[in-house]
């Protein structure tokens, strides 16, 4: 049985259903860690350069605000995805929330932290046709095709 367990977790219904699918499903006893990527946009609204276009800089604001709200609302979606976890049984010491800032892509973040010791991942699928995947491809297809060492449990 899996004994740690890796959620990849946005503020999406598909992230909402992976949790709801570990709360039914899986074992109680496991270590579950919600893992968030958050985009890393610090050095964006840091600069500051003659460069920059006058659009640029009067909107610069207004973009680091609304990444600021977006954090604190994926921080909130974590908390209630955690408190799930909780009420469905799972041990409050082992429900853990890990959210990293990256400027890099989510799907290779999530791959090097799933394998660092997880026995099994689990993600959310949005609805894409086959078309779309072959195109564009998705979190959750990199995911599947880049993890080595974990099981990838896909939840649509």
């Amino acid at each position: 049985m899996a004994k740690n367990i890796l959620i990849a977790f946005d503020d999406s219904e598909n992230a909402m259903r992976a949790v709801d699918f570990v709360a039914c499903h899986l074992v109680r006893d496991a270590s579950v860690t919600l893992y968030s990527i958050l985009q890393d946009t610090e050095s964006m609204c840091a600069m500051n350069s003659p460069e920059l276009t006058p659009y640029f800089k009067t909107q610069q604001q207004s973009f680091c605000s609304l990444e600021d709200k977006k954090h604190q609302i994926i921080e909130k979606a974590l908390k209630v995805a955690q408190n799930r976890l909780i009420e469905a049984g799972f041990d409050q010491e082992r429900v853990n929330v890990k959210a990293k800032k990256s400027a890099n892509g989510v799907a290779g973040e999530i791959i090097r932290e799933a394998d660092s010791g997880y026995d099994v991942v689990v993600i959310g699928k949005r609805g894409t046709s086959a078309v779309q995947e072959f195109f564009f491809g998705s979190v959750s297809q990199k995911v599947m095709q880049g993890v080595k060492i974990a099981s990838v449990l896909s939840v649509i």
